[in-house]
């Protein structure tokens, strides 16, 4: 992973005027994503995620949407590029595998037309070309008799499916960036595991990059190299896989980590949850966007908005303004937590 990253985001910031007032969706988040990398982005609903993938891929086009910071692919900002240009980008280059595949797949047409549509206008593929690799695509995704399920339409798909579809459309050209957004969440257990080894394939033969966005943290520990915690907006902590599930620094990763169930540990009666819940966009809370729920702030969390930094080690970064050595002893006093 030497040299400069294939995907790097400077200071990312995108808001939406309302008649609310503004909606701070994503708030100064920087990340870089190397040839070969998988970056996992975590955190709950409403953190940011999402608007920071369609943002990278240049689909928000809402008036009352302001940009600003950069996103620089092989050193191109991708904010500067006209809408022409990034047609060239999208697809072929960069692809994102999209949250909701109901919404995503046009209703009126056929999904193997879908699919070959993309091939031949980004790959040059000729129509019978196209049907071949759409066939073997989706095949490869699980969908069960190919030849005759190519000229379905989007309603005759399960959810599971069509997200299938979407998995098989976003890796149809074997793009540098494959941006994941919750891509096996409607799917059982063992298609996730095929669907990742799938996504794994292609990393490993085209060296490309994954942003895997995801709530299943279970998932980033088996595939991501590096993890970033995104909590109100913001990205709170920045880590090595390893390094993070050994040694989370912040407390929300702490309550993130200690909501799941542990194979290795006695079960408990319940799992540990987060209490309150997110704060507005809209308004929020002064000093620490966690600090509401968050068992271990003091009087600085509400006066200062802690910045992103190595503060437990170099390469590890978090938000929080706990020494090293208050965080190790609350995570002791914590045992979900560690």
């Amino acid at each position: 992973m030497s040299g400069a990253p294939l995907l790097e985001v400077r200071d990312l910031s995108v808001s939406f005027r309302t008649q609310d007032g503004t909606v701070h969706a994503v708030d100064g988040v920087s990340f870089t994503v190397n040839r070969g990398e998988v970056l996992g982005i975590v955190g709950e609903s409403g953190s940011g995620k999402s608007v920071t993938a369609m943002t990278l891929m240049r689909l928000i086009l809402d008036q009352n949407a302001v940009f600003s910071g950069e996103v620089l692919f092989q050193g191109r900002d991708l904010m500067q590029l006209s809408q022409g240009d990034m047609l060239q980008v999208r697809g072929k280059q960069i692809s994102m595998i999209f949250q909701d595949p109901m919404t995503s797949l046009n209703p009126v047409y056929r999904v193997g037309w879908q699919i070959d549509e993309q091939l031949r206008a980004h790959e040059g593929l000729s129509a019978k070309q196209a049907r071949r690799r759409t066939l073997e695509l989706l095949g490869a995704v699980g969908i069960p008799n190919p030849e005759a399920r190519i000229d379905d339409y989007p309603h005759q798909f399960s959810g599971g499916m069509r997200q299938r579809v979407m998995i098989a459309m976003g890796l149809s050209c074997n793009p540098d960036v494959l941006i994941a957004d919750e891509p096996t969440t409607a799917l059982d257990v063992t298609i996730q595991a095929q669907i990742l080894e799938l996504i794994g394939n292609l990393q490993r033969e085209f060296d490309s990059a994954v942003v895997l966005i995801t709530h299943d943290l279970g998932v980033v520990a088996e595939v991501a190299d590096r993890v970033a915690v995104m909590y109100a907006g913001r990205i709170v902590e920045y880590a090595e896989v390893g390094e993070l599930f050994r040694g989370p620094q912040h407390p929300y990763t702490w309550g993130l980590l200690g909501s799941i169930s542990r194979l290795d540990r006695p079960r408990q009666r319940r799992l540990a949850a987060i209490s309150g819940q997110p704060p507005s966009l809209i308004s929020l809370p002064a000093g620490c966007s966690f600090r509401p729920r968050c068992p271990f702030a003091f009087d600085r969390c509400r006066a200062e908005r802690p910045a992103l930094e190595a503060r437990s080690g170099p390469g590890h970064l978090d938000a929080c303004l706990l020494s090293a050595d208050q965080k190790q002893a609350r995570r002791a006093a914590t045992p979900e937590a560690s």
